[in-house]
Parts: C-alpha cells; structure tokens; sequence
C-alpha cells in the first residue's frame, strides 16, 4: 500500500530534524576539538580554513592517515601534531553543509 503525501512530508520533516541535529553535534565536535587545538586565537579567512579542512577530510578518506599525534599524559587522547599551516578549525562545514 502506498504511503499519501501527508505522510511523507512527515517523515521528510522528521528526517530533516534529524538531520539538522546529527550536524550540529557534528559541528559541536569540530569546533571543541578546534578550541582545544589553540584553533579559536588564529585569524584566518574561511575559505581558506575550509579548504585545509577539506586537505584533511581527503587525507582521512583515503586511507592515508598517518599517526602525526603522540599519546598526552595517560588520558588516551592523541596529541595534536597538525600545524598551523594546516589551519583545521570550528564549524568550517558548518550544519548547512551536507
């Protein structure tokens, strides 16, 4: 049986929501571990932060990440070993970018 319009404009909704949240927690995540880089003091333009950002995603996309951090101090998070050259920071995608 088929589903009427209404219904699936519902659920098109209900899935936008969705899709709005799981970017924003996204874009949270991105942008604690931006800060916690040293990232929010770095005056940089977005189109070329955007475009480091992208370096990066292509980098890990492919398979070629190298281990660039070492382990910190027994808290099981890896160190940071990206420069500033590299310019990774909060929210380049931002929750729009799907």
């Amino acid at each position: 049986m088929k589903k009427p319009s209404s219904r699936i404009r519902e659920e098109i909704a209900r899935l936008q929501d969705q899709l709005k949240q799981a970017e924003t927690r996204e874009a949270e995540r991105i942008g604690r571990i931006a800060l916690k880089a040293g990232l929010g003091d770095i005056e940089i333009d977005e189109a070329e932060l955007q475009a480091a950002f992208e370096e990066i995603a292509k980098r890990f996309r492919g398979g070629k990440a190298a281990a660039i951090g070492k382990k910190d101090g027994g808290d099981g998070r890896a160190a940071s070993g990206l420069s500033t050259a590299q310019s990774p920071g909060a929210g380049a995608g931002g929750p729009g970018a799907a």
